[in-house]
């Protein structure tokens, strides 16, 4: 039996992944900041010695892109230098680690085509250079120069970029949609963002495959990397919420605009799809549209 880690446990993908955690497949260890500081390189280690940890999925992140920019210090403590103390943990204790990162990795440079993992980042605001810098920490910890040969062959580790996650936890554009929805006759949504909705449930669950790859073994060598999750289709902000608003039978009317009626301190990605072949090709997977993913979620709110 494996002890799996998921570091910000309170978060959405977090209480997604504790809802699987009852399958008996593994012993699960869930930590948030009030329970593990994992900016602390030492309190990491000593707490996957003492809990003989095998695997770790780092949800935790600093996710509040607009105030990130004013505290940018924290952002990469806990983006960039964070995920890096995880990745030393695990290489040390021969742990793997999967780590979830974002699609804000991309927007300074425009694109009308699906990134692959393939294409080289170009964050626009300091929480996407701070989680690309946690991505490359991770990355140099498990296959950087000073890693032997051996530690090389046994290392294992997954990035999982993902994009505009929703649930029925926590902080999310579909629960503050709903509240608008409630609350006005009218809302203004922005259209010249387009991108892909993912229901934490979907990513919990492919999340869970990989984790349960690892613990058995079939995750190799070869299988380390980057990878792109987010649910199936493409759409922009403005047809999301008018999707929350069809499906959820509000009367409220949900009213196009551009970006720019909406201030922000860093510019978001005009067009953050991401290309999924290699998650599905790998893990042999179907991911849903994420209409329908949404018709779930809204179910599960109502009840």
């Amino acid at each position: 039996m494996k002890n799996i880690l998921i570091t910000g446990a309170n978060g959405q993908l977090g209480t997604s992944l504790a809802l699987m955690a009852n399958s008996g497949d593994a012993n699960f260890f869930f930590t948030d900041v009030d329970t593990l500081d994992i900016t602390d390189y030492k309190a990491v280690r000593n707490y996957m010695k003492a809990n003989h940890i095998d695997i770790v999925i780092n949800c935790a992140a600093y996710t509040n892109v607009d105030k990130a920019e004013d505290d940018r210090d924290m952002a990469f403590k806990i983006n960039a230098e964070a995920p890096g103390n995880l990745a030393k943990a695990c290489r040390i204790g021969n742990a793997a680690l999967i780590h979830i990162s974002t699609d804000y990795v991309f927007g300074k440079e425009r694109s009308t085509l699906p990134r692959t993992e393939e294409v080289k980042p170009s964050p626009s605001g300091v929480y996407g250079e701070s989680k690309l810098e946690g991505e490359k920490s991770i990355i140099a910890e498990f296959e950087g120069n000073d890693v032997s040969q051996k530690q090389v062959d046994r290392a294992r580790y997954a990035i999982i970029r993902t994009a505009w996650l929703y649930s029925e936890y926590g902080k999310n554009f579909v629960k503050t949609m709903l509240s608008l929805l409630s609350a006005k006759d009218k809302a203004n949504v922005v259209f010249d963002q387009v991108g892909t909705p993912t229901y934490a449930g979907d990513l919990a669950a492919v999340v869970y495959r990989i984790a349960l790859e690892m613990a058995c073994g079939y995750f190799r060598k070869v299988d380390n990397g980057i990878y792109n999750f987010t649910d199936e289709g493409v759409c922009s902000w403005y047809d999301f919420a008018t999707a929350i608003a069809e499906l959820s039978n509000s009367d409220c009317k949900v009213l196009p605009c551009h970006s720019d009626e909406f201030p922000s301190k860093v510019k978001r990605p005009s067009f953050s799809v991401l290309d999924k072949s290699k998650i599905k090709q790998r893990f042999q997977i179907e991911i849903p549209h994420w209409r329908e993913s949404l018709k779930i979620c809204l179910k599960a709110l109502n009840k």
